[in-house]
């Protein structure tokens, strides 16, 4: 068996909606064997760089707040200016989640502006890597990537609800889904 890779979760979470999808993502991350590090971001002064710069592949999650990343997360992409200008981060493996509690809350603005971040960096983008579940009479909202999206998980969570009910269990599942797919290809790229 080869060795462990590693993947480091970056994450943002107001709320804790998109902590329960970060401990998803790790999960499928795990089950891969990979090792997997959780990295909040509401303290930049606090960011483990030196684990990111050891990481193979980083995946990014913040929930998305008008239309865009959140601010702490917005700060943590800043904070990686010194980063991007040594190119640290080129070549390693990138992908993304965001939640709202909008079914669409503009979260494909927020996917993309991770995966341009991610470009910036030089990193390699990985997709979600599923067709979208729930869109027809056959589907149902226990579907995997019920949403729909393609660049990245997009969750939704109600907004009178705590992260102990939402977001529902499919988009846990498709979260889970994503950290198998970034660790599998961690596998592949290493």
């Amino acid at each position: 068996m080869s060795e462990n890779v590693k993947i480091a979760v970056v994450y943002h979470s107001g709320y804790g909606h998109t902590k329960v999808l970060a401990e998803a993502v790790a999960a499928g991350v795990r089950e891969i064997h990979g090792d997997v590090t959780l990295i909040a971001v509401d303290d930049p002064d606090q960011i483990d760089w030196d684990r990111l710069a050891d990481a193979d592949g980083i995946i990014f999650g913040t929930p998305t707040y008008m239309g865009s990343v959140s601010a702490p997360f917005k700060a943590f992409m800043d904070a990686s200016s010194k980063v991007w200008a040594e190119q640290g981060w080129k070549d390693k493996l990138a992908a993304g989640f965001t939640n709202s509690a909008s079914y669409s809350g503009d979260k494909l603005n927020t996917l993309q502006q991770l995966s341009v971040f991610a470009a910036q960096h030089g990193m390699v983008w990985v997709s979600l890597g599923l067709l979208p579940g729930n869109n027809s009479t056959q589907g149902s909202p226990d579907d995997l990537n019920r949403v729909g999206s393609y660049l990245g998980v997009m969750a939704q969570s109600n907004a009178d609800q705590g992260p102990e009910i939402v977001p529902p269990q499919s988009d846990r599942d498709t979260a889970q889904h994503l950290g198998r797919r970034v660790a599998q290809a961690a596998r592949r790229w290493k």
